[in-house]
């Protein structure tokens, strides 16, 4: 009964527009007084979910993306793509998608891998006469990879709040993030070909393509030694972070693209989107130190484990209800609420905790892209200047793309988990 009346009552301030990071917070301070615990247990809480180490990869990433997205690498890489595929059938959506996965192995981030390639791939893919809503729903799946692909914000904040090994994560992202680039591209090659509306481009000569990929190629090393460091061991995430941050300033600033105007923006803006998560990590940690009191993850497991006999349905019943909560939140504050309740009924059915983050992530990054709150809808809608209700359409076939991925992963496990198991030996 306790814990229908909390989340009952989390719902609710959700529903009254109240911020996630004060819904969760002051919520759980709330049910700590009602406990009569000393409210010293709060200041506690806060301090202790700061204090974290791999936390800090969140606003080093945040910063690097940023300086990248202020320094306009993302018209390199996207030119560097076109100039070898862009004569395929549907080649500039080829490029965007692959400009997309190429962006999100540096920037850990949805928006900014949408926003960046956005910027550069929306304008060209309309004047050559690609329907508009493909073209919008394209840029917004194709952002999603941002939370999949290594490095992955998502998944760092996941490995905090599960004691994952976040490397493992990382590789376990791989399989399942390429997958669904593939994908994305076959389905765009398709589109083209049957709709016909596009104009083709001629093939780039060799010297174009030459000139167009060593543009590109300060950026590609850069995701290169971003990833690399960790998947080797050289560095944690924080640190290869830290260090992307350092030469994405050195190579910007080198090729003229960075002044103290640009940086200072890019640095603002890293400031208020780290701010915004860590606030609601700290506010998610009050929360869950509160309903651990309350039993309620422990509750809810029990529930969860007698009424739902077979791992199938368990994650079955994850599925919908994420899919449900994906209408009214945002991909992290779905990961901070649900994963404390969820990941004791996990364990308890002998699921993968390393499968079930990429399943999850995989879910929430449905929920990037589906109204009323789907962030890359609002992303694409300012960048290209577009209806919501257009944006929303055109990303409704690569939704659906994600969801059959995400039941490919329960048939088909080794999707997420050959490449870390392999190399984890």
């Amino acid at each position: 009964m306790e814990a229908f009346l909390i989340l009952t009552a989390l719902v609710a301030l959700l529903l009254l527009r109240t911020p996630v990071a004060f819904a969760l917070g002051g919520l759980g301070v709330i049910l700590l007084a009602l406990k009569g615990l000393p409210m010293v247990a709060v200041p506690q809480r806060l301090h202790g979910s700061m204090d974290s180490f791999e936390l800090l990869a969140v606003p080093m990433f945040l910063l690097m993306s940023n300086v990248l997205l202020k320094g306009g690498v993302g018209r390199d890489l996207y030119a560097a793509v076109q100039s070898w595929v862009g004569h395929w059938p549907g080649g500039l959506g080829v490029a965007t998608i692959l400009s997309c996965t190429l962006f999100s192995a540096i920037s850990g981030s949805s928006v900014a891998t949408a926003a960046t390639i956005g910027t550069v791939a929306i304008p060209e893919m309309v004047a050559r006469g690609y329907d508009r809503r493909f073209v919008f729903g394209m840029l917004a799946a194709g952002g999603t990879l941002g939370i999949l692909i290594p490095p992955s914000i998502p998944l760092i904040v996941y490995g905090v709040i599960s004691e994952s090994s976040i490397p493992t994560l990382f590789l376990a992202g791989i399989g399942p993030g390429l997958f669904l680039a593939t994908v994305f591209t076959i389905y765009g090659m398709i589109h083209a070909r049957f709709s016909g509306t596009y104009e083709p481009i001629g093939r780039a000569s060799w010297r174009e393509r030459g000139t167009a990929t060593l543009g590109a190629l300060p950026t590609i090393l850069l995701a290169t030694a971003v990833v690399g460091s960790i998947y080797l061991g050289i560095a944690t995430p924080s640190e290869s972070a830290g260090l992307g941050f350092v030469f994405a300033l050195l190579i910007t600033f080198a090729m003229g693209r960075m002044d103290w105007p640009k940086l200072k923006e890019a640095v603002e803006a890293s400031l208020r989107t780290s701010v915004m998560v860590l606030i609601i990590v700290a506010g998610a940690k009050v929360f869950s130190y509160a309903i651990t009191l309350y039993l309620i993850p422990q509750s809810i497991s029990a529930l969860l484990t007698e009424s739902i006999t077979t791992p199938g349905l368990f994650m079955l019943a994850v599925g919908a209800v994420l899919l449900i909560m994906g209408f009214f939140l945002e991909s992290l504050s779905m990961l901070l609420i649900m994963v404390p309740v969820m990941l004791p009924a996990v364990l308890n059915m002998n699921i993968d905790p390393i499968w079930f983050g990429i399943f999850f992530v995989v879910l929430i990054e449905t929920a990037l892209i589906t109204p009323p709150v789907g962030m890359n809808l609002f992303v694409i809608q300012a960048v290209g200047k577009a209806s919501l209700q257009d944006v929303a359409r055109g990303a409704v076939p690569f939704a659906l793309i994600m969801l059959a991925t995400a039941l490919l992963l329960w048939f088909w496990p080794d999707l997420a988990l050959y490449i870390p198991y392999q190399l984890m030996r």
